[in-house]
């Protein structure tokens, strides 16, 4: 069956039957503009979804699907490949035990800090610009840890990390790897090598995970891809943020 309609020079769909021509629809909520437009201040700023509600007229059910796509643009919104002088880092998140619900301390043991707790393990690559990009993993050995440098990183550019043994290797495969021996409190060299970036934004994200509390785990990527998108936007004034989500909205739906 043919197509019913042609895309025309100006990017517009014309109709086989009628002749008419329309600008095709590509709003992936369904919202009228200056709704969306209201959803997205509201979000910039940071305001629950109860403030939200309060503030504009719009259903819960609308806002947290908005909310949701909102999210999943801004987890792809990340630099493609990261190139100059990187770091490289894993952490852990995950609530403080004396938060966790009864139903989940009675099938869980308390985890202890570090390699090897049961928190969820998340890796991060910070360029010197100051963007980032952070991701879930399984675990943190060098078969979960290096093909993600080796798809993220270009090759020829300096890594720098600490001493953990899922990073041996990295120098074999087309990296300049640099070292820094936390377990020796050493967090910075003589020649500039360091962490401390990554570091920097591991406590940001710990910091706005925590305020916002009860995170279910399958949703936890979502908002990690969120505070990833606000830390890379993060020199931006107000209404550039609005401008900025907006645009990535629309690519990436």
């Amino acid at each position: 069956m043919k197509n019913k309609f042609w895309k025309t020079a100006d990017g517009r769909l014309k109709c086989r039957h009628c002749r008419k021509t329309f600008k095709p629809k590509n709003n992936p909520v369904n919202l009228k503009e200056k709704l969306l437009r209201q959803v997205i201040s509201e979000f910039v700023l940071a305001h629950s979804t109860n403030m939200i509600l309060e503030r504009i007229k719009i259903t819960k059910h609308k806002l947290l699907k908005t909310l949701r796509f909102l999210r999943i643009s801004m987890t792809k919104d990340v630099p493609p490949i990261f190139e100059g002088t990187v770091e490289v880092d894993e952490t852990y998140v995950g609530g403080q035990w004396r938060n966790k619900r009864l139903g989940i301390k009675r099938i869980s043991v308390e985890s202890k800090r570090g390699r090897g707790t049961t928190k969820q393990p998340v890796f991060g690559i910070l360029c010197r610009n100051g963007k980032v990009f952070a991701e879930l993993i399984d675990n943190v050995e060098a078969e979960d840890l290096q093909p993600i440098i080796e798809k993220k990183v270009k090759r020829g550019s300096v890594v720098c990390s600490d001493t953990w043994r899922g990073y041996t290797g990295i120098a074999a495969k087309g990296y300049v790897h640099r070292m820094v021996e936390h377990g020796k409190n050493e967090y910075s060299d003589q020649k500039g090598n360091h962490i401390n970036g990554l570091e920097g934004f591991w406590g940001y994200l710990k910091r706005k995970l925590s305020a916002k509390g009860g995170i279910r785990r399958k949703m936890l990527h979502l908002y990690l891809g969120e505070y990833v998108w606000r830390y890379n936007h993060r020199n931006q004034k107000f209404k550039q943020q609005e401008r900025s989500l907006l645009a990535t909205l629309f690519k990436h739906s």
